[in-house]
């Protein structure tokens, strides 16, 4: 078995070598079906990473600058399709809620009108409940 000594290059004859563009398409394709990986191309023919990437920038079809793909596994999906449901859902409930209490306030207004009464609670501030003076006049000893 041939070892690695014997194929290594001198740092000249590596700034000239060049690589088919077949070539580099064989190695993208194998880097995006995960049989091999950027550092195992770059470490296998002594190419800097950086220029791999280049390749897949170049080569790939799903890899394209400025695009991201994110990849969500289908049960994140369903969970994020579930909340949004959820969601919906729920504002549609508060909305229910808030005509009901308008229309709760409306009557109130429209009772207090006919019938001259005051229904609804006037929140006013008084004294508490056991602070301050309680009305009579005996002392503590």
């Amino acid at each position: 078995m041939a070892k690695r000594q014997q194929f290594q290059l001198s740092t000249e004859e590596r700034r000239r070598r060049t690589f088919s563009e077949e070539f580099k398409q064989r190695k993208v394709r194998e880097i995006e079906q995960k049989i091999t990986s950027i550092a195992e191309v770059s470490r296998q023919y002594e190419v800097r990473a950086s220029n791999v990437s280049n390749w897949l920038t170049k080569y790939s079809n799903h890899r394209m600058k400025g695009i991201r793909t994110i990849v969500e596994s289908e049960s994140d999906t369903r969970k994020i399709l579930d909340q949004k449901q959820r969601i919906a859902e729920l504002e549609r409930i508060i909305g229910q809620k808030q005509l009901l209490i308008d229309f709760q306030s409306k009557m109130m207004e429209l009772t207090e009108q006919e019938y001259g009464i005051d229904i609804k609670k006037k929140f006013e501030k008084g004294p508490l409940f056991g602070i301050g003076n309680t009305g009579s006049n005996s002392t503590v000893v």
